[in-house]
């Protein structure tokens, strides 16, 4: 994050940027109240901007949702298109890549994609107890 940045300033401020400079509109369903833990942040920041290349470069997608909610479970990302989708057995290295930063963070990620309605991809990172 920059300079004292919360991961909610830090999210509105990188997807109003991506919005303008791909077309593509992005819905924010919920962003993030309470303070994150600089690796979760971090973590969920890098995966974000993964999430969000992958939806430019290949879904064709008109609108991408967002919602990353931190609760007492723990935090929770989901960013979802209305693109072509792809079957997910060719999931590529972004997906490994994302994939990676949520293990590291003791999360799971999973990506959910039917063809010709688009994709989801989930992040988990429960709370430490």
């Amino acid at each position: 994050m920059r300079g004292g940045q919360s991961l909610a300033e830090a999210l509105e401020s990188y997807l109003g940027e991506w919005s303008e400079r791909t077309g593509i509109r992005v819905e924010t369903w919920a962003l993030p109240a309470t303070d994150v833990p600089s690796r979760v942040s971090n973590g969920v920041m890098t995966t974000m901007r993964e999430a969000l290349a992958n939806v430019e470069l290949h879904s064709r997608a008109r609108t991408v949702s967002i919602a990353v909610t931190v609760g007492r479970s723990g935090l929770r990302m989901t960013v979802s298109d209305n693109g072509q989708g792809f079957p997910t057995a060719r999931a590529g290295r972004g997906i490994a890549r994302m994939r990676a930063a949520f293990a590291e963070m003791g999360g799971t990620l999973s990506v959910n994609s039917v063809h010709g309605e688009g994709t989801t991809v989930t992040g988990v990172v429960p709370r430490r107890r």
